[in-house]
Order: C-alpha cells, then sequence, then structure tokens
C-alpha cells in the first residue's frame, strides 16, 4: 500500500522510541513522605501501608539512608505526636517529632531537602483539622496555629513548608508569619487543590489521624468540582504560595490537567495512600506486575501536568527510573 504516513516507523526500535518520547520523567522530581513518631528506638510497620514505616526521630536515619541511595532528593514529614489535645499544641512545640527530626535530619543528611506537612490533624484529640467551635473547624482560629506550627517547622530547618488543612486563608497568614521573622526564602507548597477523598483512608490508620465524629467535607474540596479547584489555586497564588498541589493524583488526573493549563507554577501531584494500597494488593493477589503497574501510573500523572511526584513508591520508582523501566 502507497502510505505516506506510517506513524509506525518512529516506534522501529528502542533508540527512536527514545527520542521522540514526549514525556520525560527525572528521579530529581520524586518526594517520599515519612511518618515521624515520638519517642525513641521506633521503627514501627504500618499495617495499611505494605512496606511503609513510623520511625521515631534518633531512627529517621535508617530511612534517609535508603532515600539518599535511591537518589530520591526530598522527604515529606508528617508527625505523630504522644500526646493530643483540643488545639493541637504538640504541632508547634519546639521539640516536637517533626522538630527534632528536622534538626537531625539537616544535620546528618544536608543534601536531603525537607518538606514538612503543616496540619493539624494528627495533633488533635478530635481529629480535625483547625480548632473547633462546637463541632464545626473555626476557619480563623485555625489560620493562628497553622502559621506557629509553619514557623516552628522553619525554624527547625524545614526547606519548605506545605499546608494541608484547606483553610480559607492559610498561605497568607503562613506566609506573613515567616517573612515577619525572617525565613521569607521558605518556599510554600500549598496543597491548594485537596479533594475529600476515601482514598485517604490508609494514610488516617497509619498517622492516626481519623476525624472523632462527623468528616472534613466541610473543608476538604467536593470532587464534582474542577472550576472550584481553579479558583482554590488562584487564591493561593494570590496569596504568596510557590507552588500548588493536587491531591489525590490517580482518579484526579484530569484536575492536574486542567490546574498546569491555567497557572505557570510548579505543579505536584501526591500519589496517595489509597492508591499505594490499591497497587499493593492487586500485586499481592498476582494480578499485575507491580513495576509495570507503578510506572505506567506514575507516567499518567507526570504526563497530565505534574512536575513533581508525592509517592511511597519514589524509592522503587527512582530504581525503574535507572533501569529505563520509566523514562
Amino acid at each position: 500500500m502507497e502510505l505516506l504516513n506510517r506513524p509506525r516507523r518512529l516506534r522501529k526500535s528502542p533508540v527512536i522510541r527514545d527520542m521522540v518520547r514526549e514525556t520525560r520523567v527525572s528521579k530529581k522530581s520524586l518526594v517520599y513522605p515519612l511518618f515521624i513518631k515520638e519517642g525513641s528506638g521506633i521503627v514501627e510497620p504500618i499495617p495499611s501501608l505494605e512496606g511503609q514505616f513510623r520511625y521515631s526521630p534518633d531512627k529517621l536515619y535508617l530511612a534517609l539512608e535508603q532515600v539518599q541511595k535511591a537518589g530520591v532528593p526530598a522527604v515529606l514529614l508528617f508527625g505523630l505526636p504522644e500526646k493530643k489535645d483540643a488545639c493541637g499544641s504538640s504541632a508547634w512545640d519546639s521539640k516536637g517529632p517533626v522538630q527534632e527530626a528536622l534538626r537531625i535530619g539537616k544535620r546528618d543528611f544536608p543534601d536531603i531537602y525537607f518538606i514538612t506537612d503543616v496540619c493539624m490533624c494528627e495533633y488533635t484529640s478530635h481529629g480535625h483539622c483547625g480548632i473547633l467551635n462546637g463541632e464545626t473547624v473555626d476557619n480563623d482560629k485555625t489560620l493562628e496555629v497553622l502559621a506557629k506550627t509553619a514557623l516552628s517547622h522553619a525554624s527547625a530547618g524545614a526547606d519548605m513548608v506545605a499546608p494541608s488543612d484547606m483553610m480559607d486563608g492559610r498561605v497568607l497568614a503562613i506566609r506573613q508569619a515567616l517573612d515577619r521573622e525572617g525565613f521569607q526564602d521558605t518556599p510554600i507548597l500549598s496543597y491548594a487543590v485537596k479533594f475529600a477523598s476515601t482514598f485517604y483512608a490508609p494514610f488516617r490508620d497509619a498517622a492516626g489521624s481519623a476525624p472523632a465524629f462527623g468528616d472534613r467535607k466541610g473543608y476538604q474540596m467536593d470532587y464534582h468540582n474542577p472550576k472550584e479547584a481553579i479558583r482554590e489555586a488562584a487564591l493561593d497564588i494570590e496569596q504568596g504560595a510557590d507552588l500548588l498541589m493536587v491531591k489525590p493524583a490517580l482518579a484526579y488526573l484530569d484536575i492536574i490537567r486542567l490546574i498546569k493549563s491555567k497557572f505557570d507554577l510548579p505543579l505536584a501531584t501526591y500519589s496517595v495512600s489509597g492508591e499505594y494500597a490499591m497497587m499493593k494488593a492487586a500485586v499481592k493477589a498476582g494480578l499485575l506486575d507491580e513495576a509495570s503497574l507503578v510506572c505506567e501510573s506514575a507516567l499518567a500523572m507526570y504526563r497530565a501536568g505534574a512536575d513533581i511526584l508525592i509517592t511511597y513508591y519514589a524509592k522503587e520508582l527512582a530504581q525503574w527510573m535507572d533501569e529505563g523501566r520509566i523514562g
């Protein structure tokens, strides 16, 4: 047949396929989440997240050595305090688990970039992401404690802070607090577009952060609303966000693409605990090949527009990138 256009010409060999590849990825874009539990001598498996652990600050080096060896440049820290109260006061305690982990980590692993999650749900006795007024989270009172928490992280050595609470105005409150205290160069990665999702369930078990009553639909976003995602991102940019995030990732590829098309800021996405747990379950059942599954899923996130991928598979993805399984 006389065909002028034969797309298969550019698929003939690995060399040409690599040469014309439209989406390219790098392990330099990966971020590995870590759970820091107050105490000492703790390396505790997380049943809901196979292969993941809770570490006390003095044992964090075990995880950071693996991260560094894999070539993953950054980690995202979540704190699990011994004591919780109604206002989550352990969140901004200078001797809290995240703050202690930052001091140790920055001292012993200066080349790793430390990002901290800024939220109250792991620290409050009721499990909600802020200060309560009755059974409702008081938005404006919560801004004060979020700013205090972010400032305590920056003071302990955080390279970047990442508010995940979804309170209105929290980026501005944090920016102003950081700037007042001389941390004007500390960037804010805003969980700008965070949906109320069932995919968070394993994380809530891992972090002990399930709400004691109700749910978080009063502050996390309704997943029916892509236009609202644009508005949330625009507001956070106006307030001083340096990077944006869409969370979850795999079921929200359209939102990643939408936000990327509307705004020029670097865009992260978080492949959350439920995504990880589903993949692990499928692999454990013998239904799917793990490397192929994870690489294809991650590539979809990059293809949708993500510049940064936060994932519990960060170490494995870095290895598979080195091996050319995803590139």
